[in-house]
C-alpha cells in the first residue's frame, strides 16, 4: 500500500547478452575467472581505472568484493556472490554496485564456456535491477566481462 506523501522508489529491469569468442579452451577461459589473481589481471587493473582493493573466494557460496573508480569518478564497490560453478561450463552469480556510496543495481549473472574449434564461446548474461534512475539508461556500461 502505498502511502500518501511517499514517494515510491523506481527500479528498472533489464537484461543483456554478451558473447565473446577467446582463442583458448573452455578449461583456460574458466580458469581466467577462477584465479583471483588472473582475474584481477583482466577484470580490475583496466586502464583508466584505479583497483582499490580485491578479494576473492572463487567456490560456491564464496565471496568476491573490489573497490575502485575511473578517473576522477565516484568510488564504486561491487559485491559477488557465487551460486553455482561447474568448471569449463558455467559459473552463477549475483552481484551489487554501488556508487558513490549508493547502492545502484543488483544483478543476476551466468557465465556459460562453450568449446568452438580450438577456441570457446563466452556467454555472459545478465538480468539487472537498477534502482531509482540507475544502471543502463542512465549511461553507466553494464558490467560484464571482456574476453579474458
Amino acid at each position: 500500500m502505498r502511502r500518501s506523501g511517499m514517494s515510491r522508489p523506481g527500479i528498472r529491469h533489464a537484461s543483456f547478452v554478451i558473447e565473446r569468442n577467446c582463442a583458448a579452451s573452455p578449461a583456460r577461459v574458466f580458469e581466467a575467472f577462477a584465479d583471483p589473481a588472473a582475474k584481477r589481471c583482466w577484470f580490475g587493473d583496466g586502464e583508466g581505472w584505479t583497483l582499490e582493493a580485491f578479494t576473492a573466494v572463487f567456490a560456491e557460496g564464496g565471496h568476491e568484493c573490489s573497490r575502485f573508480s575511473r578517473g576522477d569518478g565516484p568510488p564504486m564497490r561491487m559485491d559477488t556472490i557465487y551460486h553455482e560453478i561447474v568448471p569449463g561450463q558455467r559459473i552463477v552469480l549475483s552481484y551489487t554496485m554501488t556508487i558513490g556510496g549508493r547502492r545502484n543495481s543488483v544483478s543476476l549473472a551466468t557465465i556459460e564456456f562453450f568449446a568452438e574449434g580450438s577456441g570457446t564461446r563466452l556467454v555472459y548474461t545478465e538480468q539487472g535491477a537498477f534502482l531509482d534512475g540507475a544502471g543502463l539508461g542512465a549511461g553507466l556500461a553494464p558490467m560484464a566481462p571482456t574476453a579474458p
